[in-house]
């Protein structure tokens, strides 16, 4: 029957028909649970040698029957009851103990990942009358001891106004979500990184991982890091950690979890599985911000390319962990199709796309061939997104890009025509922001945008030498200009907000990295610039 769960093999005729019946069974709303159904789950534990479970919501109807064995009870899958962030389930479990024993680490663990009411658990005397009841339920906003745990129960006293603790819990969670509410409509995310990495250097990555949670839009609410010889296979981070993520989750009201980590398609599911939470990784993250940003057919275009390569192997993950992502942050971009696609009908959308990226390759380089007749110079600029590549551009051209202090603010290319004293005339072209570990996927996909640096007669790196970890981002930017093989291309470093360091930083700067300081904004800065410009076309002319 639906509403028996384990393994019954074993079990004689009559035992297994007393256990189906406690289904049939019903709480009054003050009892945690009944004391002759405390006696009579205890009574059948000790006959069959196992421990025994009932889940029980708050009308006081048992939905399952749970059949273990010695050590405990597995909980099956809970996604049909309410799963409303910072709100509980609507279930609490009550299950025997075959010895004198308190809520076990794995009890708690269960409370907190599966956001159950209560749970509770029957230990037994030696001949199989129930002894004491030990309960345990989540204390709202504490993190350092973030369980209840009251003195244990007498089995005949077992009326506590079960429903009317359950309503006051979520009452003061609701309290506490409304401490940290954010704009209507914005999703609250945890960020997560569990590495190998040193500890400076990983906290570098969490960082950035904030700057672009808050450029999709997100409202992050907590940050969790975790250092570890070696990252466990199925969850990413140790059980325990999970456990604490779920319970920071549940207090702060957050609605999604973002991993800095790339989450292959088992862990996700097995992460959603013991969370009942949104999850995505940074590559999702940044995928989502490019399908915001996409203004141009060529953009949507490479955005939902990159998209369904990704989730091509993720489409396996089964429904509940699927319908999650429907929506909002990491299931939105444009031209989308829904998540529960199949396969089939994602390649063949692949495909399609792939075809119309292969029209737009050949457009462009009947543009580049044009321009090659015009004899013009090509300048690209090319920089860690959020360098201050567009401004330089607007300033320089004086044209109207979109500029904006937050990461990838813009994403379609764009070119302006720059005339310099003497008749030199010059192409010059911002390029889509570059990232460490930008997915595998998006340089696919942006191939058509990339190769306008392959016609470049000179690559501008902007570089923002007030960012303290512009030396990492010096590294990734120069590492992927030179895997898309373009190393061979003259290149000058340009430093970028030399406004918002000191002169001696600045000639530091200037020294180390064999660049030219600018402040973007300010085009009386751009002398210098300028003039390295000129000097290159110029002797290349000669």
């Amino acid at each position: 029957m639906k509403s028996l769960y384990g393994n019954t093999t074993g079990l004689k005729a009559n035992q297994l028909h007393r256990i189906e019946n406690l289904h049939r069974r019903r709480i009054p709303p003050e009892f945690l649970i009944t004391p002759e159904l405390a006696r009579d789950l205890s009574r059948l534990s000790y006959e069959i040698g196992r421990q025994l479970g009932l889940l029980v919501d708050r009308r006081g109807r048992i939905v399952k029957v749970l059949v273990g064995d010695q050590q405990g009870i597995v909980i099956p899958d809970l996604g049909e009851y309410r799963s409303a962030p910072g709100r509980l389930k609507g279930i609490r479990c009550i299950h025997t103990h075959l010895k004198d024993e308190p809520l076990s680490l794995d009890d708690l663990t269960d409370l907190a990942l599966l956001r159950l009411d209560l749970i509770a658990a029957i230990t037994m005397q030696s001949d199989g009358r129930p002894l004491q009841v030990h309960m345990g339920h989540l204390l709202p906003g504490k993190t350092d001891h973030p369980y209840q745990l009251p003195p244990p129960l007498s089995p005949h006293a077992l009326g506590i106004g079960c429903l009317d603790l359950i309503q006051a819990l979520e009452a003061e969670m609701a309290q506490m979500r409304s401490l940290y509410r954010s704009s209507h409509g914005q999703e609250r995310g945890l960020l997560v990184s569990v590495t190998t990495k040193p500890k400076s250097e990983a906290r570098d990555d969490l960082a950035e991982l904030r700057e672009l949670a808050q450029s999709s839009g997100i409202t992050v609410v907590g940050e969790i890091l975790q250092l570890r010889r070696q990252t466990s296979g199925q969850f990413l981070m140790g059980r325990g950690k999970l456990r604490d993520l779920a319970i920071l989750a549940l207090q702060k009201g957050v609605t999604l979890i973002v991993f800095d980590q790339e989450l292959r398609p088992a862990q996700i599911r097995s992460i959603t599985d013991q969370l009942d939470l949104k999850v995505i990784d940074r590559t999702q993250l940044i995928l989502d911000i490019f399908a915001q940003r996409a203004q141009s057919r060529e953009g949507k275009l490479q955005v939902e390319l990159a998209q369904l390569r990704y989730r091509l192997p993720r489409l396996v993950l089964k429904n509940t962990a699927m319908s999650r992502l429907t929506g909002g942050i990491g299931g939105r971009g444009p031209g989308e199709t829904k998540l529960e696609i199949n396969r089939r009908r994602t390649r063949d959308r692949i495909g399609s796309l792939e075809k119309a990226l292969g029209l737009v390759v050949k457009q462009r380089r009947q543009q580049k061939a044009r321009r090659a007749k015009k004899g013009l110079p090509v300048i690209s600029i090319v920089g860690y997104t959020n360098a201050g590549k567009s401004t330089l551009l607007n300033t320089l051209t004086k044209s109207d890009v979109m500029t904006e202090a937050r990461l990838f603010a813009t994403l379609d290319p764009s070119s302006r025509r720059l005339r310099f004293p003497r008749d030199l005339e010059v192409i010059i072209t911002d390029t889509v922001g570059f990232i460490k570990n930008l997915p595998d996927d998006l340089l696919i996909a942006f191939r058509a945008t990339l190769e306008e640096l392959e016609s470049a007669d000179l690559l501008l790196h902007v570089i923002d030498i007030s960012n303290a970890r512009h030396p990492e981002q010096i590294e990734a930017v120069e590492r992927l200009v030179s895997d898309l093989g373009l190393k061979d291309i003259p290149l000058l470093r340009v430093l970028n907000k030399q406004d918002r360091m000191t002169p001696d930083v600045v000639a530091r700067c200037v020294q180390t990295l064999q660049g030219v300081a600018i402040c973007a904004k300010n085009a009386r800065t751009l002398a210098p610039l300028i003039e390295h410009i000129k000097t290159h076309f110029k002797a290349g002319l000669n």
